[in-house]
């Protein structure tokens, strides 16, 4: 077996003359080597063809063996194309301990606010709820709920660089509650997507999870952002019906399960809103789950950012001149009818209050 090293020069021997070849055509010797009578011969210099019938007799075979060598390269190519551009990238949130606020009752992790989270659980099981306010100074209050099962859950820090005040209170009765902890944290971000990259308590998933690896197969074709987001909205649009009895009776705190919303093929706003995010975080898409009010109704929708365009908040779709509003619930309900979905877009004002 002849092994093809680098900067190794050879000679093309065609009956009983020699022309100076680089090492890549040792790589197509064992092909064509016997069907044109070529042999190789090691050299170091290059010898004159004394026939110039022999010279175009043996170019023509070494521009042969390039042809193919340039159409295995192109296939190779076409192969990486056709195997898919986008891949799925989850980020993984990380208990790592070095950064570590608390009491007797409530343990934070805070080493990972630079990637746009914090950890935080209450040590012992309770029965009472345990709700956590996070305020950025003079920005709205976000308010969660911490598992009573002693269970870490993962915060988003999604107001940009500065001081963030963290209070945890605990039920007392009815709608009592009293202090347990509180703590102000300094926030400066590595960049801004990181919080809207990260699985959190609002859209939550992991490697393992349906959603994401749905988003990959989904994908397969796309060839840009643009085309990643409007498959994945289209999927989830078409998928999912909206659940009517699910809103009427949905309890406060209520958390969507993004594999449960896929397998059931329903849900209210917030389903169709976390589902689409999941799936385009997992793909390294930075999505926010928006909260917010459409007229008078509490409701929940996504905005994207696109390289080289920004964030998006109004992308149903690009006329050539304006992004419609990425509602996916909207659309779903409206069965994308373009009318319904003009009639909507014109006579709705969405105000955006929360992001995750």
């Amino acid at each position: 077996m002849i092994v093809a090293k680098p900067m190794m020069k050879y000679k093309v021997y065609c009956k009983d003359e020699y022309v100076f070849v680089g090492y890549e055509v040792i790589l197509w010797y064992f092909i064509y080597g016997q069907l044109f009578h070529i042999t190789l011969v090691k050299g170091t210099d290059m010898e004159i063809l004394k026939s110039k019938t022999k010279l175009i007799y043996c170019v023509f075979i070494l521009f042969f063996l390039f042809v193919q060598i340039g159409c295995t390269s192109q296939s190779s190519v076409n192969s990486s194309v056709q195997q898919g551009l986008f891949k799925t990238k989850v980020l993984i949130p990380e208990n790592a301990d070095r950064v570590i606020y608390g009491n007797g009752s409530v343990y934070i992790d805070a080493s990972n606010t630079a990637q746009g989270y914090i950890m935080m659980k209450y040590k012992k099981a309770t029965d009472k709820k345990i709700k956590v306010q996070i305020t950025k100074t003079q920005e709205e209050t976000y308010t969660y709920n911490l598992p009573v099962d002693s269970t870490f859950c993962v915060l988003p820090l999604t107001q940009g660089d500065g001081v963030y005040k963290i209070v945890v209170y605990k039920n007392i009765q009815a709608s009592e509650y009293t202090t347990v902890y509180e703590k102000k944290l300094s926030v400066q971000l590595e960049n801004e997507f990181l919080p809207f990259l990260y699985p959190n308590q609002y859209v939550n998933f992991t490697v393992q999870s349906k959603a994401v690896q749905e988003a990959e197969e989904l994908v397969t074709d796309a060839q840009d952002e643009l085309d990643v987001v409007s498959i994945i909205y289209n999927y989830v649009v078409g998928a999912l019906s909206y659940d009517y009895e699910k809103a009427k009776t949905v309890q406060a705190g209520y958390l969507p399960d993004v594999d449960e919303i896929l397998e059931k093929k329903e849900g209210i706003c917030f389903d169709y809103a976390a589902l689409m995010c999941c799936m385009l975080r997992s793909l390294s898409i930075p999505t926010k789950l928006v909260i917010g009010y459409v007229g008078e109704i509490y409701h929940a929708w996504i905005s994207v950012y696109i390289t080289d365009i920004g964030w998006i908040n109004n992308i149903i779709e690009f006329d050539g001149k304006n992004w419609k509003l990425m509602d996916p619930t909207f659309d779903s309900t409206s069965g994308s009818d373009k009318k319904v979905l003009k009639k909507i877009n014109d006579s709705v004002d969405y105000i955006e209050k929360y992001a995750y």
